[in-house]
Formats: C-alpha cells, structure tokens, sequence
C-alpha cells in the first residue's frame, strides 16, 4: 500500500486529538524504558480492513515498535482471531493503541457491512456504491474499506465527477440546461469526468435520456417503477438506485437489473468491529 500524504496527515491529527500535552497516565506509570508485547484480538467475526493503517499509526509514534500481521485487509478473521503482535516501547504501545484501534475498528465494521450487502447481490449485475455520508476527515479511510469489502467508490468528492442532483436542477431551471451548463464547463476545463444525473419520475428520466450524460440515478423509485425504467432505457444508459435501501429491499432493487446501488448506511451508521489490544504482563 502506498500510503499518501494525506492518510498520514489523518492519522497524525487524530493522534494529535487524543494525546496533545501528553498521556498523563502513561508518563505517571511508565517510563520509556519498559518494553513489552501486546496482542490484537478479534472479539468479533467478519472482515479485516485498515490493518496497515493500524501499524503505520504505531509507527508514526515510535518508529520502533515492531508488528507483525497475521492477517490481511480483506481476510475474513474469526472471533479469538490473533491479528497482530507488537512490540515496543509499553508508554507508545498505549499512546497510539485507542488511535489505532479507532481507525481498525470503523474500518474492518464498514468493510463487513459492506461485504454482506455485496453477497446478497452477486447473483445480478448490480454493483454496491457508496456515498459521500462519511465521517468528515475520514472520507478516504471509510472509502478504502468500502473497496476492501467488496463495493465500489462512487465519488471520492466532489471534484472528480459531475453529479446534478435536484438542488442543481431547481437552480438550474430544468434537468437540460443543468446539463448543458455542465457540458460547456467540462469542455473548457477539458474534463475527463463523467456525468451522473438525478430524476425522480418518469418525465425526468425521459428528458435526462435525451441528453449526452453517462449514469442516471433513480431516487426512490419503487421496485415497479424501477423495473419499468430499465426497460426503459434498455442499457442505453448505465442505471443507478438510490434513496433508503436497505438489507430487506436490496435484493429486490438488484434484481430488477440496474447496474449500481447506491447505500450510505455503509458508512453513516455503520457498527464497529469489537477489536481489543492486549499487552501482556511485564
């Protein structure tokens, strides 16, 4: 994993966040001398996601502590799992241990839920996407996981493609000059993005239909309504479902053949996976 500049700059804050002046507690108990080891333990089942985030953030405490992984993002680990040993320093094994976890735990929570959602569509061609309903500051973590569990990235923000939801059309003025408006930007700017258009009824999609855009999204299209939009369209466009699925409807919004889902609940509301570090006694 090539990790960039601004993962770093996300874990150093976060660190920043939980330690400031210093951990006081740790500092009262220890000094820098003590050396010790420590388990990671899977308390939960599903799959692993940010484990090499998890090392890096022990590494940018004290570059010393050695770790050594026994399972890889994307592994399904079981509960009682040994994920990792460390060992080191024991005042910065506890300084980054809650930062570190934090990361691991969102992270291996949102690749599980994720993974569910996928399993119970890979009988149809329908793709898991994400959204931007991230935590602010974690946008390329929670999407990172989402890729390890399986699903897709929508949009990373809003600058690497064109998505004109109704707000933009009500502006606007309608869904075609909302369109033209981004056509002319995209060619003076020579973008290369695509563009994804919202409707919410069948005049909409039969307008965005005759017009140059890549993706139409359907937002809160019954499952009817949905099947009568792909015929519909007949794969002239690429199709998107969104608004409020959920485990109960997802299979039946896949098989009505569109060729993504859409789903925030990955990540706004995910649960974390109970992982728990434990040093072992000096």
């Amino acid at each position: 994993m090539n990790y960039s500049f601004e993962i770093k700059e996300t874990i150093i804050r976060a660190l920043n966040e939980d330690v400031k002046t210093g951990d006081i507690t740790t500092e009262a108990i220890f000094t820098n001398n003590e050396i010790g080891k420590a388990k990671l333990i899977a308390k939960d089942s599903g799959i692993l996601a940010g484990i090499e985030i998890f090392e890096l953030t022990f590494k940018l405490v004290d570059n010393n502590i050695k770790v050594g992984t026994f399972k890889k993002d994307g592994e399904i680990i079981r509960k009682g799992d040994t994920i990792a040993t460390l060992e080191g320093s024991i005042s910065s094994i506890l300084i980054a241990e809650r930062t570190a976890l934090n990361f691991l735990q969102r992270m291996s929570g949102i690749a599980t839920t994720t993974n569910i959602f996928v399993d119970k569509t890979k009988h149809t061609k329908a793709k898991i996407l994400d959204t931007r309903k991230t935590v602010p500051g974690l946008r390329l973590l929670d999407k990172m996981a989402v890729k390890i569990g399986g699903g897709e990235n929508h949009r990373i923000g809003l600058y690497d493609m064109f998505l004109i939801k109704d707000n933009h059309i009500a502006g606007a003025g309608s869904i075609t000059k909302a369109v033209e408006k981004v056509i002319e930007y995209k060619k003076k700017n020579n973008l290369n993005a695509l563009i994804e258009i919202e409707v919410k009824n069948f005049d909409e999609l039969n307008e965005a239909m005759s017009l140059p855009v890549d993706i139409i999204m359907l937002d809160n299209f019954s499952i009817a309504n949905l099947k009568k939009a792909v015929e519909i369209v007949q794969n002239k466009f690429k199709l998107e479902a969104s608004g409020g699925i959920n485990m109960n409807t997802l299979v039946e919004v896949a098989e009505t053949g569109v060729d993504y889902i859409s789903i925030g609940a990955l990540t706004h509301s995910v649960k974390a996976m109970d992982i728990s570090l434990r040093i072992e006694q000096i």
